[in-house]
């Protein structure tokens, strides 16, 4: 199908004028669109990270694992509440690897990992002093 035809069939982005958030596409300018996707897939793996963080949380309350009350809560709110920071850091970190690939400057450091990390070795730490 010629561009003309692709065109008038399903119209062209030339009622788009701005992309949001402003202060990070209005900075530099485009990158390769290979790279940005890369950013959005990995942006939406750690989204996923965090539902199943969310599910992890649920499910442990819906099982009544473990046993003790006051642990058990200490773990559901532990990863509900880990399961949304990683969201926010998530969004912020493709937030800035976006602005830093369109400025063509050093990607921004990795600390996302090192927050979910801790947080994760700190519920399992407590399921087994529990379970064992």
């Amino acid at each position: 199908m010629s561009v003309r035809l692709v065109r008038a069939h399903y119209g062209t982005m030339s009622g788009v004028t701005t992309r949001q958030p402003r202060w990070v596409y209005d900075a530099g300018e485009d990158p390769d669109p290979r790279f940005t996707l890369a950013n959005e897939r990995t942006f939406l793996a750690w989204v996923r990270t965090a539902l199943a963080m969310f599910a992890g949380g649920v499910a442990l309350h819906a099982l009544d694992v473990p046993s003790t009350d006051w642990l058990r809560t200490l773990l559901v709110v532990l990863l509900i509440g880990v399961g949304a920071l990683v969201c926010v850091l998530a969004l912020v970190r493709w937030a800035r690897v976006e602005r830093a690939m369109r400025l063509r400057e050093p990607l921004p450091s990795f600390g996302l990992g090192v927050v979910m990390t801790a947080a994760l070795v700190l519920a399992g730490a407590l399921l087994v002093a529990v379970l064992i």
